[in-house]
């Protein structure tokens, strides 16, 4: 448990000079050339991981997203410091994509561990990259929202609704069947993924998307909101405000995923059919905080619980 008088803001994890005070005077100066103002410093610090990249077009909105979230962070009292992180755009990764989810889970962890921030804003959304900021967040202990990116827009091909990436499967396997020509699938393919945002179907990245607000680590509601969609910039804004409320109270995820928030979150995965992979992730997730999910009562689970 954090002790009540603990430093916060800019005074908390000084670097190792030997002198707590020239470090604490060290800091402030050189956070006085990024032009914040005595004020500005005096308040508690809200990080933002995000993870962003020229590779992950599931997350090209993000900066935008990002200026919601100052927007919010500013209005709730608190100072806003977005820092960068490993960004895994999943189908731009050799040889997959499961290879770096640990790796990027420590990345997350000991960044918010390394750095000032009385609380963090996770922003992610791309399949593996909401389990590793989950579990960085999660062995750090610092409290923590996510932001989800939101999904995509779905596109029509002949007047059938199409979902990256449940089609793409689909239309290849019929093309390499000659069932379509390179024609349609050079057209199928300029139409499965047309807007910022992760995959529009029940694939992992909807699915833990589900469980990070199961979980309450989200904000409720904010699960599913389109990524183009006005209403995620202001859940955004509302993620800032609620890190800032997160600061005050010291909340923090090991005091939010908890055996019962676990339980709930298999259950909803259990109801929306979501991914097989939410098991491997949420067992990470719920690792981390040292609960343990059960393949037992997770069968039990299953043959309680229908789909929606």
């Amino acid at each position: 448990m954090t002790a009540p008088n603990a430093p916060h803001g800019l005074a908390r994890g000084l670097t190792n000079y030997g002198d707590p005070d020239f470090a604490l005077y060290l800091r402030r100066s050189f956070a006085t050339s990024m032009g914040y103002s005595k004020a500005m410093l005096a308040r508690p610090v809200v990080g933002i991981a995000q993870s962003a990249s020229g590779f992950n077009n599931c997350h090209r909105h993000f900066p935008e997203l990002i200026e919601a979230v100052k927007r919010g962070v500013l209005a709730a009292g608190g100072l806003p410091i977005d820092f960068p992180t490993i960004s895994l755009g999943e189908v731009f990764l050799n040889p997959t994509s499961m290879m770096f989810r640990n790796l990027m889970a420590m990345d997350v962890e000991e960044m918010i561990r390394a750095q000032p921030m009385d609380a963090v804003v996770l922003v992610g959304g791309c399949d593996k990259t909401v389990p590793a900021q989950l579990m960085g967040a999660a062995s750090a202990d610092v409290p923590a929202v996510q932001l989800l990116a939101g999904p995509m827009m779905p596109m029509s091909y002949r007047g059938e609704r199409l979902g990256a990436c449940t089609d793409c499967r689909r239309f290849w396997a019929k093309y390499r069947a000659g069932g379509v020509t390179a024609a349609e699938i050079e057209r199928i393919e300029e139409n499965l993924a047309t807007t910022a945002g992760t995959c529009a179907v029940m694939g992992t990245a909807s699915t833990m998307a589900s469980i990070a607000e199961a979980l309450g680590m989200a904000l409720p509601g904010t699960a599913a909101i389109p990524a183009v969609h006005a209403d995620r910039l202001r859940a955004a804004e509302a993620s800032g405000q609620q890190a800032v409320t997160l600061a005050a109270t010291r909340l923090r995820p090991s005091q939010i995923i908890t055996e019962r928030s676990v339980e709930n979150a298999l259950r909803v995965l259990l109801a929306i059919g979501g991914s097989t992979n939410a098991i491997i992730h949420l067992t990470a997730v719920a690792g981390r905080a040292g609960v343990e999910v059960s393949l037992r009562r997770l069968n039990t689970l299953s043959d309680e619980t229908p789909v929606l």
